[in-house]
């Protein structure tokens, strides 16, 4: 008698990670569906669409569409135009986590009749815990904080105990046509593009005056919305010290600018909201944090926590923390060791 094999939705992205993911699920025995996620109307989508189509035929899968791109403007480039003009950094990749794929892209796994979803980030889950990824240069647990909890059981991530040398490897050595492909980057589904060109499209510019933090005025801006903490391009200040941004003062149309290590780039504490929690930290725990992606994990304490807000204390001063950014925290134990576990996290004030 055959056994019915477990049905499982895949992200087919058109990327190496995606391909080989729908290959390694394959190889365990699932039954597998690609799904090309449709969310923006630019250059690179019928070709990212084109590979999707081309690696599912190589694997013997079939491949849906899935328009999206309605959804995606309301609930993610409409929050990053209003973020943005609030003089905030948004962070659109969360959102596009949370609200696109596990979550529209659950729902069309559930009327296909999957058990299961998966995607090629690179993270792990083990005993209902957020691990994070093997690889710890594309460990992308900093983008995954805002998804549902309930969805986890359901969420398969094939490459998350993969280094990514070893996914191009095997992506070669099933002949996919992926094997090559560089990452995308920029914007979530948007692409490269010149954020402030992109951002000018539904914000007029507001110019105002770029003021060091002894008071001088050394030039002029385009608007607050366009710039961001910690930016050092793009302000057209001559002068010999480069200048970064360390502060807005929207009220006063200023963007506030001083050297690289001026003490006003830092913060020993900040306080956050939007929280999600995988695993719910308490006042006092000691935890690691990041935020911004990439970033070095800094140590810090909760000082803290209600309904959906958390602060936290820095040991050690933290350069340009972003309001509209994430901060996202871990498990403060094993510092060295490879199961770091995601706790959640929440955007900064």
């Amino acid at each position: 008698m055959d056994v019915q094999k477990p049905k499982v939705l895949v992200g087919l992205s058109g990327g190496v990670d995606s391909s080989v993911s729908a290959a390694l699920l394959l190889e365990q025995g699932y039954e597998v569906i690609g799904g090309f996620m449709k969310n923006w109307s630019n250059c690179e989508w019928r070709a990212d669409r084109r590979d999707a189509i081309r690696v599912a035929a190589k694997l013997g899968i079939p491949c849906m569409t899935f328009d999206f791109e309605k959804q995606y403007r309301e609930l993610v480039v409409e929050n990053m135009f209003q973020e943005y003009a609030a003089g905030r950094t948004p962070n659109p990749d969360v959102l596009c986590n949370k609200y696109v794929k596990f979550d529209l892209f659950v729902k069309e796994a559930d009327r296909l009749g999957c058990q299961f979803l998966a995607t090629g980030h690179y993270v792990r889950i083990e005993n209902g815990r957020i691990l994070t990824g093997a690889d710890p240069n594309k460990d992308q647990t900093y983008f995954l904080w805002a998804i549902p909890k309930e969805v986890l059981p359901r969420v398969l991530f094939p490459v998350g105990d993969m280094l990514k040398s070893d996914v191009r490897k095997k992506a070669r050595e099933l002949g996919l046509a992926t094997a090559e492909k560089k990452d995308s980057t920029g914007i979530c589904f948007v692409g490269e593009v010149d954020i402030r060109e992109f951002l000018k499209e539904r914000i007029p510019e507001d110019p105002g005056e770029i003021v060091t933090t002894t008071g001088e005025v050394v030039g002029t801006h385009e608007g607050i919305a366009f710039y961001t903490i910690g930016q050092r391009h793009g302000l057209q200040v001559g002068g010999g010290t480069p200048f970064y941004v360390v502060d807005k003062k929207t009220e006063l149309k200023q963007l506030i600018v001083s050297s690289n290590f001026h003490p006003t780039l830092f913060k020993n504490h900040l306080d956050a909201y939007a929280s999600n929690w995988f695993r719910r930290p308490v006042v006092g725990d000691r935890v690691f944090a990041r935020v911004r992606y990439r970033q070095p994990l800094q140590l810090c304490t909760v000082t803290k926590m209600e309904a959906d807000t958390v602060s936290v204390r820095f040991d050690e001063p933290v350069r340009a923390v972003t309001a509209g950014q994430s901060i996202v925290l871990y498990a403060a134990i094993d510092y060295d060791g490879p199961d770091r576990e995601m706790l959640g996290g929440a955007i900064i004030l």
